[in-house]
Parts: C-alpha cells; structure tokens; sequence
C-alpha cells in the first residue's frame, strides 16, 4: 500500500515498501512540459532535461556516468507534453548513492554553455529520427492540427526555437518552472526510513510555490494529408476522448482494447487478418489533464489505402451502433487487469504508476480500487462511450506519405 508525504513547501513524497525485492526505484517528476512553454520557448523543457544530465557543480557528465555504471544501476529521463521525469532503478544497498545523485542533478547543473551548444545538436538529430519514422510524424501532425496551440506542439521543439536557447536562458526557465508545489518524488522497492529522510532533506529547502496550471486546450476538427517518401502511407483517425481525471477512464481504455489493443481486436481481425490489408493496425488513448485523443493508426500501401479507410470507417459505425460482447469485454477487462498486475512486479513500473498518477490526476488509487473499476465496467457503459465518443462530425484525420487531396479522404470516410 503506498503512502504520502507531503513536505512543508509543498514537496510530495509517494512511496511503497516492497520488502521481498532487492531493488529500489525513485524518480523525481515535475509538472512542466512542453504544453506550458511559449511558442518562442518551444523545446526548452525537454532541452533543460537533456543538460541535467551534463556537468553539474561537483562532476562532469562523464563522471555522473561512470557512478551510476559503477553501482550496475539504470538512469533515464523523459519529457511529455505536461511532465518531466527523472529516474533510476539500483539495488537497496546502492540507494543512497542513486538520491545523492538523482539530486545533484537536480539542484546543480551547471548549464554550462558549450555543452548547452553541443546537446543541440543531439536534440537536433533527435528530431531528425522522429521525422524519419512516418507513424511519429503522421500523429505529431494529427495533435498539431487537433490542438492549436501548447498541446499540439511538439515536445522537442523546433530548430529555429531551439537555435535561440542559451544555457543562461535555460536555467532561468527551469527555476522559473521547477518548483516546489510541481514536485512529486516517487520511491518503490527495497528501502528504509533513512531514505525518506535524505529525500526530505534534499527536497525541502525549496521555497513554497504554487505550480501553474496550462491554458485550456480546444478540440478543433481537422484532416491533413502530408507528402513524403515513405514505402507506406500512414493513416491517424480520431476522436475527442477523455481526460486523465475523467471516471469514465477505466471505460475507455476498456472500449480502446476491444477496438484495436491487441490480436483480438476488432480492427486487427477485420482488417489485418479478414483482408490482408495492413501489417500494422491499432487504437490507443492520448490523455492529458484537460483533454484527451482516441486515435486510430495503421500503415497501409498506396493501392490500398482508401479500401483500409472504408473498412475502418465501418467498423467504427458498427462499434457506435452494437457496443461489444461480453466476450470482448472480458478479453478487454483481461489484458488491462494483466498489465496492471504484472507491472507490481516491478519496482520502477510501480514508481512510474504511483508518480505519474500523482503528479497527472492529483492522486492515486490503489490498485484494488483500479481492479474494482476495471471489473464495474458494463457492456452497457462501452456502448453508451461508443455512440458518444464516436462521433463522425468530430472525426479528424491525418494521412503521411503519397497522398491524395483531402477531399478523397473525407468522402471515403463520408465526411
């Protein structure tokens, strides 16, 4: 059972003992991503992420490196679009040493200047590798056409946002933005009262701060078609869906499962397996705090594009008119009970659940009370979803690759 702690700044501390394990995990995640940044500032939270793990006060990034290889332990870090999280995974005896660490990144990067211009051009080819992978960039464009504004930009920002960034700039804007009241530290595994209290101590002298919140996000309907050489046209269909608060959560992922969440999907049976058409087809749910997306994606071949459009569109329209069986349902209910019951057993997929959930929603269930929702979802409440969610007048579509004019598009899928 976790528990939580919340310091006199507003610092919040969410841990659970797994006392039959020999790991522990901690991360540190921050309530500022890219949905908060300025267009002009585009790409600096998760350029600021990228020089935590450069030279800091005391050590050079090599030597932070080198400790973290000499304990056998794993670092990582991640940006989304309305967090930032820093972790590692180590063995309980090597705890301390993974907070000590983990903090002095935090709290003493050097934004050194000539690292900050060298980790450009990291970022740089980073966004060059997402460009080159057609599924990344057909939904990058879906959510920028979707959501105007901070939602719909992308995470890593731009080059031209990015050519303006200097390592003073970047600090500033992390102390502007890393604050007390966006804090969340997570810790699970093997671990004792004398690492809570060196979390304690590290995370308590920041001065109390409210966190700020992100403008309000719009669903705007949209369809685009982007020209590029690719061997497949890749297809994102979707629909305004819940956000990360919602109740009716639980009853969404369920409906996403049973559309296209694995090989016993309607989508996948239908269309991969039925009729050969593409390799690769799936749904699955973007939720933010405000907002959400249910999207469709497959790659398809130019021949067939349009004929795997139809089919999806039917589909669609028969899971808006019948809902689903109870079969599915219970297959649905199946793969997300056992997603959530095998990541217990690991110590950072439980930190990364209780931290995310923390630091998104503003709380954590446990996982019975998540077993209890999962189990309370009808075939009722899937169809009830279903006719409301999927709705054709606020379907938007984005198509990459050897495209045809949008008006093609929209009259395949009778828009």
């Amino acid at each position: 059972m976790h528990e939580l702690i919340t310091l006199k700044n507003g610092v919040r501390i969410i841990y659970e003992r797994m006392p039959s394990v020999r790991s522990a995990s901690v991360g540190i995640f921050v309530g500022f991503g890219s949905r908060f940044e300025h267009s002009s500032d585009s790409g600096s939270a998760h350029y600021i992420e990228h020089l935590l793990f450069k030279r800091t006060e005391r050590h050079s990034a090599a030597e932070l490196s080198y400790i973290m290889d000499g304990i056998g332990g794993h670092i990582n870090a991640y940006t989304t679009r309305e967090q930032t999280c820093f972790y590692a995974k180590v063995l309980d005896t090597s705890l301390n040493t993974a907070i000590e660490l983990l903090s002095e990144m935090f709290f003493e990067c050097a934004f050194d200047e000539e690292e900050t211009d060298s980790e450009r051009g990291v970022i740089l080819e980073e966004i060059g590798m997402y460009e080159d992978t057609p599924d990344d960039a057909c939904y990058e464009k879906l959510m920028a056409n979707c959501f105007k504004g901070p939602l719909g930009r992308p995470v890593l920002g731009k080059p031209g946002t990015l050519a303006k960034m200097t390592g003073a700039s970047l600090k500033e804007y992390k102390e502007k933005h890393y604050t007390a009241g966006s804090i969340v530290v997570s810790l699970c595994g093997s671990f004792d009262d004398g690492h809570l209290k060196l979390i304690e101590e590290k995370f308590g002298g920041l001065p109390k701060t409210r966190c700020s919140k992100p403008r309000r996000a719009e669903y705007t309907r949209h369809i685009s078609v982007r020209k590029k050489k690719t061997e497949q046209n890749q297809i994102c269909v979707a629909f305004p869906s819940n956000s990360l608060r919602d109740d009716e959560r639980f009853a969404m992922n369920l409906l996403s499962l049973s559309l296209g969440g694995g090989v016993s999907s309607r989508l996948f049976q239908n269309i991969r397996e039925k009729y050969g058409l593409c390799y690769s087809i799936y749904s699955f749910q973007s939720n933010f705090s405000d907002t959400g997306l249910l999207t469709v994606a497959a790659g398809v071949s130019k021949e067939t594009e349009m004929k795997t459009l139809s089919l999806i569109r039917s589909e669609l329209q028969k899971f808006a008119d019948g809902g689903v069986t109870e079969e599915e349902l219970h297959r649905a209910r199946q793969q997300a009970l056992s997603s959530l019951l095998m990541g217990l057993e690991s110590t950072s997929s439980r930190m990364l659940k209780l931290g995310n959930s923390l630091i998104g929603i503003g709380s954590c269930l446990s996982t019975e009370e998540i077993v209890e929702r999962y189990e309370a979802v009808t075939c009722e409440d899937i169809l009830r979803l279903a006719q409301n969610r999927l709705d054709f007048e606020k379907l938007s579509l984005s198509v990459l690759g050897k495209v045809e004019q949008p008006e093609e598009y929209a009259g395949v899928l009778g828009l």
